[in-house]
């Protein structure tokens, strides 16, 4: 990380810190099971499992309370959780004692280059700005060695969603959604070389209110 980078506006960091130290506890217990029910998020998760390997170490940046690491983990990944949120990584902590969670940003990872086989953004680029998504990418790649995996997830859409109350607090945040295209044209700006890209189709009866895109890249 530059330190020009580091220099630029960092406001929203505390907005979202703030906003899930206020609502962790109830997104953790809303979320309990939100992969029992989507096979094919799974099968992603999968997909790039096998890309990964068993040896290397996987960081899953933004990983709230940590059911995507634990699932990861079960599937034979080294993996680590990264979060903004001291109550996630509290959380986290308390519900996968044998997995190992730090408190940090994505923006600046404490790694040294190429420390990562394999990296997991799922759905926690969503409070990036977009003006900063190079940057975010570029620290990725940074802590990706050659040949390493990026596994990324978002909402499509071209309008944020800001929840009103979200659980009952006094607290908001906007969800960024995204296209798919423009999403991987910054990915290939940054070094990397797009894979794989999913749409999962919107769906009124099931939890896929909107449609959900997931990005498979190699550094």
């Amino acid at each position: 990380m530059t330190d020009d980078i580091a220099r630029r506006d960092t406001g929203f960091l505390d907005t979202t810190r703030t906003f899930y130290d206020t609502i962790a506890e109830d997104y953790s217990a809303h979320f309990r099971t939100v992969l029992d029910g989507a096979p094919l998020d799974r099968a992603l998760m999968g997909a790039f499992a096998e890309l990964v390997g068993p040896e290397g170490r996987v960081a899953d940046l933004g990983c709230g309370p940590g059911r995507v690491t634990a699932h990861l983990a079960s599937l034979g990944l080294r993996v680590f959780g990264v979060d903004l949120s001291a109550s996630m990584v509290e959380i986290a902590r308390r519900e996968n004692p044998g997995l190992r969670f730090e408190q940090g940003s994505m923006l600046e990872l404490d790694l040294p280059d190429g420390a990562l086989a394999g990296a997991v953004s799922w759905y926690s680029s969503i409070h990036t700005p977009w003006d900063r998504l190079p940057d975010l990418f570029a620290e990725l790649r940074r802590v990706l060695a050659p040949g390493g995996h990026l596994l990324l997830a978002f909402q499509v859409g071209d309008e944020p969603f800001r929840p009103e109350r979200p659980f009952g607090h006094r607290v908001a945040l906007d969800f960024q959604r995204r296209r798919p295209e423009p999403m991987a044209e910054l990915l290939e700006a940054a070094g990397f070389t797009v894979l794989s890209r999913t749409v999962r189709v919107q769906e009124e009866d099931t939890s896929t209110k909107v449609p959900q895109a997931c990005l498979i890249a190699r550094r």
